[in-house]
């Protein structure tokens, strides 16, 4: 907890810094160098004084101020000289070769067999984040049961993959000299992917999340949801502090706030250990699980999604506990049919299989949807 404790005295004023400097007009295009240049001396007063020899003779109230201000006005400076330091816009050939790839990929789930043009849409709307192709009522049903956040592409998504990845290659063993080639991979095809699919700030927050994880492990060092969390928050915010205007930003954050402050409260409801549960205990508390997690999700989440799109899904719960499995299982199914398809050897009823899970889902929402 004093890890978390830390981070969190850096990390919120961090954040508030960028938060006041992003919507008062500052930021990108913004010309008052006045604001850099005071932002600039107040941070350079507070390290002085943090590094003065005589430091240790201050009070614990005077050392947190110190801290507070410099994280504060480091924040911000991040976001007045976001022209600057924002690494977005960057177009390197790795970034032009990534984009490329999601085109082509797009274009080979358009040509998985599926006899339904529905499941092709879908499909590349869960791999790709593309969903220009989904027909209006199919969207409609999606916006309406509260299952919008699977088809915009998210850490959920990335998530998926990493954990699929993890099982393939768990299959080399769990020896100590596999470990960082193992994690180079993981964090390899995890970036590739995020580059893919446009690297929008939900799926860049995945991303850093399993960075920070896999650095974590391979140095022996305490890392929790919290943490992750915080340190993600930090790093994405200086390289790119306009982001945090962008609604799928706070979304992804603010989920993931409910998962790791809220989340492991609503468990601890449920008494005893899952390690000595019976067989159908173990699934109940599974169930209680994921629906703790859907609504410590919804608790953080709900705020916002009102804010912006005045709505509040009430079958939230049903949805997600239907919803989240079934893509769990889909997801990984698409990226099995598309490799096979795309090497000219996939078997009809893989794609049977692939298509009767999403229509499934698609079914499943429009009932939903409905009630």
């Amino acid at each position: 907890m004093k890890v978390e404790r830390e981070t969190a005295g850096f990390a919120l004023p961090f954040t508030a810094g960028v938060l006041l400097a992003a919507y008062t007009g500052y930021g990108i295009y913004s010309h008052h160098f006045t604001g850099s240049f005071l932002a600039s001396v107040i941070l350079l007063v507070c390290i002085s004084a943090l590094m003065h020899p005589e430091r240790k003779s201050f009070n614990t109230r005077t050392v947190w101020i110190l801290i507070t201000g410099a994280a504060f006005m480091s924040g911000v400076l991040c976001a007045l000289t976001a022209e600057h330091i924002a690494v977005s816009s960057i177009k390197s050939d790795l970034i032009l070769m990534a984009e490329g790839l999601g085109s082509r990929m797009q274009d080979s789930i358009d040509r998985i067999p599926f006899s339904d043009n529905r499941c092709n849409a879908i499909s590349k709307a869960l791999i790709t984040g593309e969903r220009s192709s989904i027909p209006d009522n199919v969207s409609e049903a999606f916006r309406r049961s509260g299952a919008s956040h699977i088809l915009a592409l998210s850490g959920l998504h990335l998530g998926i993959i990493y954990a699929v990845l993890t099982n393939l290659l768990s299959i080399a063993g769990n020896y100590r000299r596999i470990w960082a080639p193992r994690s180079f991979v993981t964090i390899i095809v995890c970036g590739l992917y995020t580059l893919t699919t446009g690297a929008g700030p939900s799926i860049v927050r995945a991303f850093l999340f399993i960075f920070l994880a896999e650095a974590a492990r391979l140095t022996h060092r305490h890392h929790s949801t919290a943490q992750l969390l915080l340190s993600a928050l930090v790093i994405q915010l200086t390289l790119s502090p306009m982001s945090i205007k962008s609604v799928g930003f706070q979304l992804s954050y603010a989920a993931m706030a409910g998962i790791a402050f809220i989340l492991p409260h609503l468990q601890a409801f449920w008494p005893g250990n899952i390690y000595k549960d019976r067989p159908f205990t173990k699934c109940v508390r599974k169930i209680w699980n994921a629906a703790a997690m859907s609504i410590s999700c919804q608790l953080t989440t709900a705020p916002l999604a009102f804010h912006y799109f005045g709505t509040f899904p009430k079958h939230f719960l049903l949805t997600n506990l239907i919803a989240l499995p079934l893509t769990g299982i889909i997801i990984p199914m698409i990226l099995m049919t598309l490799a096979l398809n795309c090497i000219g050897i996939c078997p009809s009823f893989v794609i049977s299989i692939t298509e009767t899970l999403l229509t499934i889902l698609i079914g499943s929402l429009e009932v939903i949807s409905t009630m």
